[in-house]
């Protein structure tokens, strides 16, 4: 059985990212573990956040988080009736990175679901605080799902890489899982400025690439553009492309893509699933 946690706050990205893991890994036995934290974020004072330390406002929170996760199962075997799935309820009153480290390590979490809402305003950076702590501090693969996404039968897996690291096989491994889940294609995408040429570190670590997916079906696709955020729009808009694959250590692609674009430059970040590996 796959362990699976799914932070939610009930709201309606957070139910999107539900329907899509349970429609993603429909054919797959999984244990999927819904969370609900209580966030101490919730009750500021003045500009820092405060634990509530009385007692009965704890237990009122943590009763209402019981009661709306088991109205949200309910909702989750109405809808979706799958006998490889199992359901277990946990609600905290915690910091919200504490807590999710908390259920990893009790529950043997091998990846996380996450929901998120694109930006309010063209200037905003779409990435919430939520998903961005999670994804920068927490080291367990994270897959998030945009507001808008609606679950397709992942075609083509866009792998943008500068060819700047070498992957450790246990990335390289979970990148084969999620394309052998659908017989996806692996598309691995380098986006360079005009007249750049690949160093010889950089062509070993290609040619390592194409062996270790020698038998899978794969590609490698270079593209021209000054900014990487704008060149993976071109190549997403160009193409069938159903789920981003990032490596966080790789820290120059990784800030720019999920951290840098605005709603006013890029569309993929409220379409296009990603998934954030971790070395």
């Amino acid at each position: 059985m796959k362990n699976i946690l799914i932070p939610t706050d009930f709201s309606d990205n957070s139910w999107n990212a539900i329907e899509y893991a349970l429609n993603f890994y429909k054919n797959i036995p999984c244990n999927f573990y819904l969370l609900n934290v209580s966030l101490i974020s919730n009750y500021p004072v003045g500009d820092s956040a405060i634990i509530l330390s009385n007692t009965l406002v704890e237990n009122k929170l943590l009763q209402q988080s019981k009661t709306a996760l088991k109205t949200l199962v309910k909702k989750i075997k109405k809808s979706f009736s799958n006998t490889n799935h199992n359901f277990y309820k946990i609600y905290k009153y915690d910091f919200f990175i504490d807590a999710i480290r908390s259920v990893i390590e009790d529950k043997k979490i091998e990846l996380i679901i996450m929901g998120t809402k694109g930006a309010s305003g063209l200037s905003e950076v779409i990435v919430g605080s939520n998903t961005g702590d999670l994804i920068t501090q927490v080291h367990c693969p994270v897959l998030i799902i945009p507001e808008n996404a609606v679950f397709k039968t992942p075609k083509e897996i866009a792998f943008p890489t500068d060819y700047n690291i070498y992957y450790q096989t246990k990335v390289l491994k979970t990148i084969s899982e999620f394309t052998k889940l659908y017989d996806s294609a692996i598309r691995i995408l380098h986006i360079t400025k005009k007249n750049e040429h690949l160093t010889d570190f950089q062509l070993d670590n290609k040619e390592f690439l194409n062996d270790y997916f020698l038998d899978e079906k794969h590609s490698f696709h270079r593209l021209t553009n000054n900014k990487i955020e704008n060149g993976i729009q071109c190549f997403v808009e160009s193409r069938d492309t159903n789920l981003i694959i990032m490596v966080a250590k790789n820290l120059n692609l990784f800030q720019r893509i999920l951290f840098k674009p605005t709603v006013e430059e890029i569309s993929y970040h409220v379409e296009i699933p990603f998934l954030v590996l971790h070395e």
